[in-house]
């Protein structure tokens, strides 16, 4: 495990984006979801071109209160990303929901998934103050055997929720970690 090698930044503004980093955020969607990973574009191949208008408006809506990136990097290099997201309305302000979350094919194995994961739990409960973390997970994948490892605590399902192509129904997976 290369843990000891990740640094870790958050981002909770647009402002905070380069462009080498918005450039390196594209190249490692493209090649998470063209590797078949479960990551917001279920229908490989995709490019940057696909990809950057999504990244783009995660990256406007980048508030310390309700959203921020949470990067990993690795010898200078993107290793990891995701993004936590919070609503503000106090009925439902004490959690939170990761988004996104990947890491790159090539580096995979190393730890770098489980540290991001238990980073983002950290930032959640510290710095957002956070109570609990959601997620939305695609079933048939391993996902929520990773998760789970984690502490995440399956909650429920939606049946066929995920239709990647005729045929292939998949679950969507709801999870959940608390306390944090």
């Amino acid at each position: 495990m290369t843990t000891d090698l990740l640094t870790f930044q958050q981002l909770t503004s647009s402002g905070g984006v380069t462009p080498q980093l918005r450039q390196a955020l594209a190249d490692c969607w493209v090649e998470v979801t063209n590797a078949g990973g479960a990551a917001g574009f279920p229908f490989p191949p995709v490019d940057v071109a696909t990809v950057t208008p999504t990244l783009d408006r995660i990256i406007s809506l980048l508030s310390p209160d309700t959203s921020r990136l949470l990067t990993a990097t690795m010898d200078g290099e993107l290793a990891g990303w995701l993004n936590i997201r919070r609503d503000r309305f106090e009925l439902i302000a004490h959690w939170g929901t990761l988004h996104h979350v990947q890491t790159r094919t090539a580096i995979r194995g190393r730890g770098i998934g489980r540290a991001l994961m238990h980073e983002v739990r950290r930032v959640a409960r510290d710095e957002m103050g956070l109570e609990q973390l959601h997620l939305a997970a695609r079933g048939a994948v391993g996902l929520e055997d990773f998760y789970g490892s984690l502490g995440w605590k399956e909650v429920g399902r939606w049946p066929g929720a995920l239709r990647l192509s005729a045929g292939d129904d998949r679950d969507e997976i709801l999870m959940i970690i608390t306390p944090l």
